[in-house]
């Protein structure tokens, strides 16, 4: 597979800037991956797919507010500050990328609040594009994340070309979101609604909850045409006990298991064992997953309409099928649904 068997045209204004008013009111696109028949719906609908004791496999994962602006000393220049993730708590330590890149260095300060109270010292440069930043503060460490946070925004995709909102600090997250850690919304998963969920714990589906703090590292382009010489980014993953226990008990009844989310069926291939049973797991994946790669546990998934050359359509394309899915995505372009993080929905079952 190469990167450009990943192309296709995609009308800019189909991509999503809002979410829809209720979650599940989305389209859906169901795609059958044994016959490529591909039925249109809305997404309150998928509880007519499911039955008693099939498993739904979540993302628990909490967005942080990981887009924040500072100035930089002297020059007073803006610049853009994306937390990726916390390094050492004591030292106040973190990961992240700004930009502009090329205006940072080592040794600079950058000061963000309107009064520039929180400051912070450049002190490596990871990568062309990373830094490694220190807060200077004296307080606390409840007390530097709450202002941090406080200065922070919520981190929606540059594609939808607008600042954060406040209705986006709820909708760009889970209604289960627990275990704070991503910096990018396990998009499948924000279709559910209470009144949803509700509706198949009547039915009798299991839930099962795992937890993938979304990276950076699904959404960065792609600089090579041959696939299996892309390195992905890891993220941090952990399954526990009871989880194993609700999807493999499903798994041994022959019942469905949904993954919800391409964070999930990555995080389900990293923990599966040799007999397709999940296993504990608490540390990091890198695994890339696009065609012909072959699929152990899930037997549905639930992905959002993403981009042209993305890693989000290798993934959906791993599981249903590339010819399937590229014909879904030519139906879902001329059918206009919503592609992006508050886009519409794709079961593939």
């Amino acid at each position: 597979m190469k990167l450009s068997n990943f192309k296709f045209t995609l009308p800019k204004e189909l991509i999503a800037k809002y979410p829809t008013h209720y979650r599940d009111e989305s389209r859906m696109m169901v795609l059958h991956k044994d016959t490529g028949k591909i039925e249109h719906k809305l997404f309150k609908d998928l509880i007519d797919y499911f039955d008693k004791d099939d498993c739904f496999v979540f993302n628990d994962t909490k967005v942080f507010p990981a887009r924040i602006y500072g100035k930089k000393e002297k020059t007073g220049a803006k610049i853009e500050v994306f937390l990726l993730r916390e390094l050492n708590e004591q030292q106040k330590l973190w990961d992240v990328v700004v930009d502009p890149a090329r205006k940072i260095r080592i040794g600079n300060k950058l000061y963000f609040g309107d009064d520039g109270s929180l400051v912070a010292e450049v002190i490596d440069n990871t990568t062309s594009r990373g830094r490694t930043l220190r807060f200077l503060y004296d307080g606390d460490h409840d007390e530097f994340k709450k202002l941090l946070y406080e200065y922070g925004q919520t981190p929606i995709p540059k594609y939808m070309e607008r600042g954060a909102e406040p209705e986006d600090a709820e909708r760009f997250q889970s209604i289960f979101a627990k275990n704070e850690g991503a910096v990018t919304v396990p998009a499948a998963s924000i279709h559910f609604s209470r009144e949803l969920m509700k509706r198949l714990e009547i039915k009798d589906c299991r839930f099962a909850f795992l937890t993938v703090h979304n990276s950076m590292g699904s959404y960065r382009d792609i600089d090579v045409e041959d696939l299996s010489k892309h390195k992905m980014e890891s993220e941090q993953m952990f399954v526990n006990r009871e989880a194993c226990d609700i999807i493999n008990r499903s798994q041994d009844m022959g019942k469905k298991i949904c993954a919800v989310g391409t964070s999930i069926l990555r995080a389900m291939e990293t923990a599966v064992s040799t007999d397709n049973h999940i296993k504990e797991y608490e540390g990091w994946t890198n695994l890339f997953i696009f065609p012909p790669f072959k699929i152990h546990m899930p037997d549905a998934l639930i992905t959002n309409f993403n981009m042209p050359h993305s890693i989000l359509l290798m993934m959906a394309a791993a599981f249903g099928g590339y010819e399937h899915v590229m014909e879904a995505y030519k139906v879902a372009v001329k059918e206009r649904y919503r592609f992006g993080a508050y886009g519409d929905a794709l079961l593939i079952i």
